[in-house]
């Protein structure tokens, strides 16, 4: 993803070469395919700093340092796969479902041993609190925002919260 972390809702599916012709400037760029939650397209650091866009942000527009083009158009795209299970084992088949996007973004159904701790006021925790940058809280909304349209996690009735951690990346992001 953006940080060179995996995607968080799901495996990548493969490597899509793609070629961009706009005026007289044509740039080939290897994009990943993956299902990657709310957003249509993720443009890699690798595209922008090759491509150098000027970047709109209020607008959210890209600009290229070239006259604008008057079309643009995919010149070579790779066809879906066809067959997903070659390659995996047979006696695999059977359980190609469970790692389908389908599947990865949905809960278990209930059962009758679903468990619920519930906590006693004889044994409260008492833990400082962890500050946040606006980034990290920001972050932190989106992806629990995410996890919850995903239906992966459900809001919690607990009193308790448990700390979060944002672990600085090579690139500096968290």
């Amino acid at each position: 993803m953006l940080d060179g972390s995996n995607p968080k809702t799901g495996k990548i599916w493969k490597k899509v070469v793609l070629q961009f012709t706009y005026d007289n400037h044509t740039s080939t760029h290897e994009f990943l395919v993956s299902p990657i939650g709310s957003h249509a397209a993720i443009l890699g650091i690798k595209w922008l700093e090759t491509e150098k866009p000027k970047i709109n942000w209020p607008l959210r527009t890209l600009t290229f340092p070239i006259p604008t083009p008057e079309s643009a158009y995919i010149a070579q795209e790779e066809e879906a796969d066809d067959n997903p299970l070659e390659g995996i084992p047979t006696q695999y088949h059977a359980f190609a479902k469970v790692f389908g996007e389908e599947e990865f973004n949905k809960l278990p159904p209930h059962r009758s041993y679903d468990i619920e701790i519930e906590l006693t006021e004889d044994g409260p925790l008492n833990s400082p609190l962890y500050s946040m940058t606006d980034a990290e809280s920001v972050t932190l909304k989106q992806w629990l925002k995410d996890e919850l349209k995903a239906g992966k996690i459900r809001p919690s009735k607990s009193p308790i919260s448990s700390p979060v951690m944002f672990v600085p990346k090579k690139d500096g992001s968290r």
